[in-house]
């Protein structure tokens, strides 16, 4: 088994998938890169049991058929010290060696047998769907941060996909934060939900970021897959039920204040400096058309007041928030303003963008309150 690649071109396909590989695998052969080649193409994958992701590429020359596991971080580390020239791997068959030439150089290293490679698991009775890389990669960033990192509640640590025929909804939460985004313009064929975990989606994230294309989404009630252009990434599902996020989205919201984003966003940053460092507290005092923020730390005689001005309908309120997530979720909208919907001092406030450009698609983001002196 012999084949002649670029060498810039398979470094960049293997850090497209590299992310998957784990720095802690229960099988030493995780560790690797599989190679397989057939015909004038190779199929490289990477896995973690959980998230499989494979790339192909057409090489140059090819000789043989057969796979090799490839030490991951050896083959890499190698590519990135090479300019962009032609890269020779010859596999020993008998032994699994792996003979790398690149301009003078000569490398060997000690590869596996690809058949001990875990399979890819195959999605049966699977539904499907198109989606543009645009939307899905929105769907992604505009979720995902809000997703729990508690791994006692699995079922939180990814995000929740509702799929019929009026749309698609990306749903994620911790309990302190909500964000649920939908789009009218991807219709699925039949309702359904499932839950994808955090990495995967995170690898997704930053390949789509770079290009415009549609993805193919393949799901069952255990496995998803998205093909595109050259790249196939298959993720188990989380098991369980997804809470009835619903239920907690006050559906009375009479204290309505609009105000511009980026305002907002920087006075929320710089007041929160000077807030206590274990609540991250910045209270909320509004009142006609000015809203004043102001932030304190006792402990280190820290303060600070700011005052903007919004345009405000409803009671004057006192209401205090984790400015963290205040900040997470502003920078996560685009708009030029916002609108924050309240009720009461102990209630979770609303957030949606004001006069977005896109009809098609919906976000509404929850966050729960810091109750006022503590």
């Amino acid at each position: 088994m012999k084949f002649i690649v670029s060498s810039s071109l398979l470094l960049k396909q293997l850090q497209s998938i590299g992310g998957v590989l784990s720095t802690n695998n229960t099988l030493p052969i995780l560790d690797n890169f599989l190679f397989e080649l057939s015909d004038s193409e190779i199929h490289i994958s990477a896995s973690d049991l959980e998230t499989t992701m494979t790339t192909r590429i057409n090489v140059d020359m090819a000789e043989g058929e057969g796979s090799v596991a490839i030490p991951a971080k050896i083959l890499l580390d190698t590519l990135k010290t090479f300019s962009d020239i032609p890269l020779t791997m010859d596999i020993n068959p008998d032994n699994f060696g792996v003979s790398l030439t690149a301009g003078e150089g000569k490398y060997r290293l000690a590869g596996q047998d690809g058949a001990e490679y875990p399979q890819v698991p195959a999605i049966e009775e699977a539904s499907s769907l198109s989606i543009e890389s645009g939307i899905l990669y929105e769907a992604i960033s505009k979720t995902i941060f809000a997703a729990s990192t508690d791994d006692l509640r699995p079922v939180m640590a990814g995000i929740n996909c509702e799929m019929s025929d009026e749309g698609i909804t990306f749903v994620a939460t911790d309990a302190h934060k909500l964000v649920r985004y939908s789009r009218k313009d991807v219709k699925a064929p039949e309702t359904t939900n499932f839950i994808l975990p955090k990495k995967p989606l995170n690898q997704l994230r930053q390949i789509l970021a770079h290009d415009d294309m549609p993805v193919q989404v393949d799901y069952s009630t255990t496995n998803a897959r998205f093909t595109f252009k050259n790249i196939t990434m298959t993720c188990r599902l989380i098991e369980g039920k997804y809470p009835n996020y619903s239920a907690v989205i006050p559906a009375s919201n009479p204290n309505r204040m609009t105000v511009d984003r980026q305002p907002f966003l920087n006075a929320i940053k710089r007041v929160s400096i000077f807030s206590n460092q274990t609540t991250y507290q910045v209270k909320f005092k509004i009142a006609g058309s000015e809203l004043t923020l102001s932030a304190e730390d006792l402990d280190y005689s820290n303060e600070a007041h700011e005052r903007l001005t919004c345009h405000y309908d409803g009671n004057d309120l006192e209401i205090g928030f984790n400015s963290k997530f205040m900040v997470e979720m502003l920078n996560n909208l685009d708009t030029e303003q916002v609108l924050l919907e309240m009720s009461e001092p102990n209630r979770a406030g609303l957030i949606t963008p004001v006069n977005s450009e896109n009809e098609n698609e919906e976000i509404l983001m929850l966050v729960m309150p810091v109750m006022l002196g503590t």
